[in-house]
This record gives C-alpha cells, sequence and structure tokens, in this order.
C-alpha cells in the first residue's frame, strides 16, 4: 500500500465498481447534511451530480469496447471525480459544512482521482 492506496493488482474492477458507487451514495447522505440556500442547493446539485457520475462512468469504461475507448472513459471518470472533490473543497472553503463532516468522503474521492489516473497510465502503457 503507498501513500494509503491499495495496490492497483488487488483492487478488482467489481471492487472498484463497489467503492465507486458507495462513494456516490455517501455523497447523497452528506448532501442531506447540508442547510438550505441558494449557494448550497447549487453546490448540493453540482455535488450530487459529479459524485455519482464517478460510479456510472466507471461502469460504462468495464464495458469499453477498446482500450481507446476505456482511456476516453477512464478520463471522464477522472474529470467527475476530481469535480466532486472541488465542489467539496467550496463547501468546506464557504463554511457550509464542518471539516469532520467532509474529511473522510474528501480523502476518498482524492484516492478515487489517483486510483483513476493510474488505471489510465497503465492502461496508455506508461506516465502521462
Amino acid at each position: 500500500m503507498a501513500n494509503g492506496l491499495p495496490a492497483m493488482e488487488s483492487m478488482t474492477k467489481e471492487e472498484l465498481q463497489r467503492r465507486t458507487k458507495q462513494y456516490g451514495v455517501d455523497v447523497i447522505a452528506l448532501t442531506r447534511e447540508l442547510p438550505r440556500s441558494p449557494a448550497a442547493d447549487h453546490v448540493t446539485g453540482q455535488l450530487i451530480r459529479s459524485g455519482t457520475a464517478v460510479g456510472a462512468n466507471y461502469r460504462a469504461s468495464c464495458r469499453a469496447k477498446s482500450r481507446a475507448d476505456f482511456i476516453a472513459k477512464m478520463g471522464t471518470v477522472e474529470e467527475e471525480a476530481d469535480e466532486s472533490v472541488y465542489w467539496l473543497e467550496v463547501l468546506l472553503d464557504s463554511k457550509l459544512i464542518a471539516h469532520t463532516s467532509v474529511e473522510r468522503l474528501l480523502n476518498e474521492g482524492q484516492q478515487l482521482v489517483k486510483i483513476v489516473v493510474a488505471s489510465i497510465n497503465t492502461a496508455r502503457g506508461g506516465a502521462r
């Protein structure tokens, strides 16, 4: 385990599917804690969209028709995971939620980005 990440070889596609879906479920649960205001509602919508898209797009990448299709679909997974991390940071920076409420989810989002980038690099046959 390097940098707190599980070894890529030991994580099956089914395990990553479960993990990315759980991330979306956890994002939805977090948004239930948020206050209601125009700003919070906007961030909530964006976070739900990007956070749930991580698992949906990863699932689609598992059905890729080619290596190039896989890499393209995983690029979308990376973008959605990174965007969800952005919205979590916005929640924190705007003080819409306490750090303790979002810390685990923020860490999981950052780990998912790293895992996806590593997977893309492996599929490309080297580093970016």
